[in-house]
């Protein structure tokens, strides 16, 4: 069912949009302290051409929250996509966004690509996402981003369990002892209390497994030392994958909209570039580890690179663009694959029990799937991104015993 938010439906002084759909109302916005998305009436949505209709996109997620926090006063998406396979899992993050609208794209984009990330790794959850809009150009305080982290656990608490979150861009394990305070269904706060801790190193380590299996399909050998690669992004996650790559003996572009991270290229060694230079250096591999949608039709056209491979979400900035990349011969290691390892480290460690080493070894198995997906996407002539939506469906398709509420 395609949903539509009609601004010409907003109730003169209230905090609510209707969304529309080509038949009934199927719901609403309420971003009072009882919001989220309340099923319509029934009614047929006769009028709604007259004013703004703006197409989101199909929905076919199961619940969607978005409230103005209670204490914090911003407002806050709460997604969940999936409890096919099990409870829902997936990050908060607190970023700037120019609208709320672009929040909600944003969660429900996010969401359901950890749906497909945690079937496509053989975890027994389904996907979710939580987004904290901070407006463009506003910094937030200690006391609000606390209230923030407090409004989020009373979301999350109010599902009853069905979705778990975690850190994501913006928030970090202190963070979630944060949200902790206020919820039990929350994922890496620190070990001291009780945690699996940063996910990053995991994330990192899965994105660098990813790695050794686009090597092995590019050039018949795993092995890093002497390979180029351009990482783009050296946050949390950008700048542990960069060590990982110098340590293994890999020459190296680094890039960051920071002019702060050019101490770290200093310290390895590495050519520091401008973001696009160093997306369109030469490079045997170009390594995605910043937001998404990086990789453009007009970008894709100017790569230089034998394939892609990183730790962002949703580099693909449309569908199209993996055609686009398969015709110009250049492989791409799907997002939600290669990034999956803080995930798969957190539900390893804090749902099925596992000891360090086992969750590692679950980790490292990410390169065994995607040396899966690269034979079949090449020996059935499809693109890389259709090979994982298709590992991720046909798993979908068969759910695990596992209940939302025991995951």
């Amino acid at each position: 069912m395609l949903l539509f938010v009609d601004s010409a439906k907003t109730t003169p002084g209230s905090s609510q949009i209707r969304f529309w759909s080509r038949g009934p109302v199927v719901g609403r916005l309420d971003s009072g302290r009882r919001g989220g998305l309340v099923p319509g009436d029934g009614s047929k949505a006769s009028g709604c051409t007259g004013g703004r209709v703006e197409t989101l996109m199909e929905f076919s997620h199961e619940s969607v929250v978005v409230r103005r926090g209670r204490r914090s006063r911003l407002p806050i998406v709460v997604a969940v996509h999936s409890t096919a396979l099990g409870r829902a899992v997936g990050g908060c993050r607190m970023w700037a966004y120019d609208s709320w609208e672009d929040g909600l794209r944003d969660a429900l984009r996010l969401s359901e690509g950890m749906t497909r990330k945690c079937a496509a790794a053989g975890l027994p959850n389904g996907g979710g996402k939580t987004v904290v809009v901070v407006p463009t150009g506003r910094s937030v305080t200690a006391d609000e981003r606390r209230a923030a982290l407090h409004d989020v656990g009373d979301i999350v608490a109010e599902l009853g369990g069905a979705y778990v979150t975690g850190p994501d861009a913006g928030t970090g394990p202190a963070d979630m002892a944060v949200i902790g305070e206020r919820t039990e269904y929350v994922f890496c706060r620190p070990e001291a209390a009780g945690g699996s801790g940063d996910p990053s190193p995991f994330t990192a380590l899965g994105v660098v497994a990813a790695l050794r299996s686009t090597c092995l399909a590019l050039f018949g050998s795993p092995t890093l030392a002497g390979r180029r690669f351009a990482v783009i992004g050296l946050g949390h996650v950008g700048e542990q994958i960069a060590r990982q790559l110098a340590a293994a003996g890999a020459d190296l572009v680094l890039s960051d909209v920071d002019p702060a991270k050019r101490s770290l290229g200093a310290e390895l060694g590495a050519v520091f570039a401008e973001p696009d230079a160093a997306a369109t250096a030469e490079v045997d591999v170009l390594v995605p580890a910043a937001l998404g949608g990086l990789l453009t039709r007009d970008l894709v056209a100017r790569l230089r690179c034998g394939a892609v491979a990183g730790a962002a979400n949703n580099q693909l900035a449309d569908p199209g663009v993996a055609e686009l990349l398969r015709e110009r011969e250049i492989l791409w290691a799907p997002d939600y694959i290669a990034n999956a390892g803080g995930v798969v480290n957190a539900v390893s460690r804090e749902v099925l029990g596992d000891e360090p080493e086992e969750a590692v070894k679950r980790i490292e198995s990410i390169a065994d799937t995607l040396t899966g997906l690269f034979d079949t996407a090449a020996r059935t002539k499809i693109t890389t991104a259709q090979a994982a939506d298709d590992l991720a469906r046909q798993r979908l398709a068969a759910p695990m015993s596992t209940a939302p509420g025991s995951a």
